[in-house]
């Protein structure tokens, strides 16, 4: 069976899409088979591997208004065993339309549960707010990665986050784990990076993950190709800090 983890932060610009392209570009490099569902209207983790926005049919939008299949909205792209359900800018509107549906929380998990058993991992990018987009993934997921940028506003935000969290596993999802907190944006040279990573490790100890992802200028330029760092550059030190990642959630859920 697979695991759904959702990637959220209500921040914008901490490495959510960055780690979603990344990592399930990592895990299909390590053998596992891998869906990215881009539940952003930003669309970013879609043309970030590769695939032009416009062209796109259905997508995350009709998975949500259940007018397509799941199985109609997988695309596959050219990063080993990893399968994308694109996002469009109208994705926008999913929230207006939604909110007077009956068990409009659940629209995500209806509609992909059943794909766990194909399968090994289902990743989810949210967008940078805490509205019904991701609620539903929340409310879908089996667990959360949180990114946290190493600067000084990191903290700031985290605890409403997870505030919403302990709500969700409370009404809509008891099951809902924390996966862990992942470091991003890390600058050795900055005494505030690391008073940071120091500060998150200090109040949060276990939850966050060993590997730190690192500012990389190759990381930031993979996306403008329309290419994960993996396919990239996979000498890079953003492509060896991912597959880290990757390893990291592979031990934590097959030990």
């Amino acid at each position: 069976m697979g695991k759904i983890i959702a990637i959220a932060n209500q921040k914008g610009g901490v490495g959510k899409t960055t780690t979603s392209v990344n990592l399930a570009a990592s895990l299909g490099v390590l053998e596992k088979k891998v869906l990215l569902i881009d539940a952003d209207p930003q669309a970013n983790a879609t043309s970030g591997f590769g695939v032009d926005v416009n062209t796109i049919e259905k997508g995350t939008y009709q998975l949500l208004e259940h007018t397509s299949s799941a199985e109609e909205c997988i695309i596959k792209v050219d990063s080993p065993n990893v399968d994308i359900i694109p996002a469009h800018i109208d994705l926008v509107a999913i929230e207006i339309e939604l909110v007077d549906k009956e068990q409009r929380e659940y629209m995500l998990k209806k509609a992909i549960t059943h794909l766990k058993s194909a399968y090994d991992y289902i990743l989810i990018d949210c967008a940078p707010s805490l509205g019904l987009l991701t609620l539903n993934a929340l409310t879908a997921a089996d667990a959360v990665v949180i990114p946290i940028q190493c600067e000084y506003f990191a903290l700031e935000g985290l605890g409403k986050l997870l505030n919403t969290i302990k709500s969700v596993q409370k009404i809509h999802n008891p099951k809902l784990d924390i996966e862990g907190l992942l470091l991003t944006m890390y600058d050795s040279r900055l005494r505030l990076s690391n008073q940071v990573v120091e500060e998150v490790q200090k109040h949060f100890n276990d939850m966050v993950f060993k590997t730190i992802i690192q500012r990389n200028v190759r990381l930031g330029e993979a996306p403008s190709y329309g290419e994960s760092i993996i396919n990239y550059d996979v000498s890079s030190k953003g492509a060896a800090n991912y597959l880290s990642l990757a390893k990291e959630i592979i031990n934590k859920n097959e030990d």
